[in-house]
């Protein structure tokens, strides 16, 4: 495999990734928000999906995610429906932050293959001097 392959590869892994951090980033911004107005829906959950393709790695979409909204009765609050309850966002922050944590994973992993890459490429260039 030479370096443009594997720098082609490592890069769609890279964008994917990037893509996929912000979309958890946006989710951890939001754990806490809740609707504008009262009875009305707060932030949904989003996930990004990732597909295999022939040169590497391509996010097939945004999706949101359909689980309920967690329910609380605060009924003073601003949002509350017309039974005091306030729904909040389906985000559980400790999850976020696993998947951040494997999406920076990842995205270090493929820098690591392509400086690798470059590194045999530039010593096999040596050899051949």
């Amino acid at each position: 495999m030479d370096l443009k392959a594997i720098t082609g590869i490592s890069g769609s892994a890279l964008r994917a990734q990037s893509l996929r951090m912000r979309v958890i980033a946006e989710n951890l911004a939001n754990a806490d928000s809740v609707a504008g107005t009262p009875g009305g829906t707060p932030y949904r959950r989003k996930l990004a999906v990732l597909r295999p393709d022939e040169g590497g790695v391509q996010v097939r979409s945004i999706e949101t995610d359909r689980s309920e909204f967690q329910r609380t009765y605060q009924p003073g609050h601003p949002a509350a429906d017309a039974n005091g309850y306030v729904l909040k966002p389906n985000v559980n922050s400790l999850v976020e932050t696993a998947d951040m944590k494997a999406a920076q994973r990842s995205y270090e992993s493929n820098l690591n293959a392509i400086d690798a890459a470059r590194s045999m490429a530039l010593r096999t260039i040596d050899l051949i001097k």
